[in-house]
């Protein structure tokens, strides 16, 4: 017998290591030490600059939005969409891109697909500055349905110590703002899923009024990468904290930045909640409660900036043509999120 007797086709993951080979070279710069194909990716960063380098790690994936893709046969958005979460995970600690890895297994490789994943990934690591240095493709025939697979990111970024954002100086006085996100991002696509296909019964192709765009295009939009707007004022020492409003909403997310005796009151009218998560809440007949804590009600990422610096770091937005929301206040007490009606 052969291997592909088994299932595992060798000529079909040589062809997509030949594809992935040429996506991820388009990301390189001097900093890579290497090509793709060696047991490990080889990275030389740059620290001069750096009185005490610190490096941030990070590991995500895409979850149920890949549902999405499967089904509309569409990949390249999720390999947007897993860089861009993993780059902001990291951002909102301060710190910027060096090098990233995936992870993409599936039951019956497909070259194309595989392909496709990677053309987002390098898209997005050329417009974070970050380098695609290895990863690993597998073939698991008897694991993943037919068409589907998973996808797995890991990113390394860095900051010097002394620009750290890790929450420490958020006082109560401070002020919330909030960046407009682009959809769902990455999350609550679980229950997304339930409300526009079972309960308001609708297919992938089907126009949504409400929303000007087909479900597919509503439920694939890529997830912000935020830092091209935030590089500057991340780096000003202005900022106090950074919440990425990912899985467990805003009212699981923004908790875990603040220190002992500080609690966020956001004021919900503060910002306009975008269609998509009025007609999830109308369809589902969904809580407040349960949308703050499932979705990220149209806020992708929150800053925490003490007053008297709160001009200068919306005037940084301002120069990168961002919108913005002052969202609320951190206020004594326990850390929690207050929805004040």
């Amino acid at each position: 017998m052969r291997y592909s007797d088994a299932g595992v086709h060798m000529d079909a993951a040589d062809e997509a290591k030949r594809r992935i080979k040429e996506l991820a070279r388009r990301t390189f710069n001097p900093q890579v030490l290497g090509d793709i194909g060696l047991f490990g990716g080889l990275f030389q960063p740059d620290l001069s600059g750096l009185e005490h380098p610190v490096l941030v790690a990070s590991c995500d994936g895409v979850g149920t939005k890949l549902k999405i893709a499967f089904q509309a046969g569409r990949h390249c958005s999720v390999g947007r969409d897993l860089v861009a979460h993993c780059v902001n995970d990291i951002l909102v600690q301060g710190a910027t891109p060096l090098f990233f890895l995936d992870y993409i297994a599936m039951g019956k490789l497909r070259p194309e697909v595989v392909a496709e994943i990677v053309e987002g990934l390098s898209a997005e690591c050329q417009a974070s500055g970050c380098a695609l240095i290895g990863g690993e493709t597998a073939e698991m025939p008897g694991f993943y349905p037919e068409g589907e697979y998973d996808l797995v990111g890991f990113i390394v970024g860095l900051v010097d110590r002394q620009r750290v954002i890790q929450g420490a100086g958020i006082r109560p006085g401070d002020l919330l703002i909030g960046l407009p996100s682009a959809g769902l991002h990455t999350n609550g696509y679980s229950l997304a899923r339930k409300l526009f296909f079972e309960v308001a019964g609708l297919q992938l192709n089907d126009v949504v009024p409400e929303l000007g765009s087909t479900a597919a295009e509503a439920l694939l939009a890529v997830h912000r990468n935020y830092l091209p707007v935030l590089r500057e004022a991340a780096a000003s020492g202005k900022i106090q904290g950074m919440a990425h409003v990912t899985g467990g909403g805003i009212t699981e997310n923004l908790p875990r930045i603040l220190p002992e005796g500080c609690q966020a009151v956001i004021r919900r009218e503060s910002w306009p909640v975008p269609a998509l998560f009025q007609l999830l809440q109308k369809w589902g007949k969904v809580s407040p409660q349960e949308m703050y804590r499932t979705f990220n009600m149209g806020i992708g990422i929150i800053l925490v900036v003490h007053p008297e610096d709160a001009s200068a770091v919306e005037s940084q937005l301002r120069s990168k043509g961002e919108n913005f929301y002052r969202i609320g206040e951190i206020a004594a007490g326990e850390r929690r999120v207050l929805y004040p009606s």
